[in-house]
């Protein structure tokens, strides 16, 4: 097994286990984060209904002709602004945070502070 597998298989456990003890409801959605090198990606989920509620990421056509990369702390903060503005146009203010595996550092917890900032509460 090669170190990107155990990684991959860390975070597939971590994720699991986050999921495991957290679930969104319409009245407070889950807030999934994803990440990849260039782009980061946020969405609000409904997991009763199995439904996206709203949804931001760095290639979304508010945020696509920004300057600089996608994959860095101040695009994942535009992120979080972004679905937080999305949110409470959709009487969303109450999310669970949801990193789906990944590090509470870096991109991850500058998406969350955008998000906090813009006004959604978790």
């Amino acid at each position: 097994m090669t170190i990107r597998e155990d990684q991959l298989l860390a975070r597939g456990r971590r994720k699991a286990r986050i999921r495991g003890r957290i679930h969104g409801t319409a009245e407070r959605p889950r807030m999934s984060v994803y990440r990849t090198g260039n782009h980061i990606y946020a969405q609000l989920v409904d997991d009763d209904a199995g439904v996206t509620l709203a949804s931001a990421s760095t290639l979304s056509p508010e945020l696509k002709g920004r300057e600089g990369h996608g994959g860095n702390s101040d695009a994942a903060k535009a992120v979080g602004a972004l679905v937080a503005t999305k949110a409470i146009a959709a009487n969303i203010t109450k999310v669970v945070f949801d990193r789906n595996g990944f590090l509470y550092h870096g991109r991850v917890k500058a998406l969350a502070d955008g998000a906090r900032e813009a006004g959604l509460d978790f």
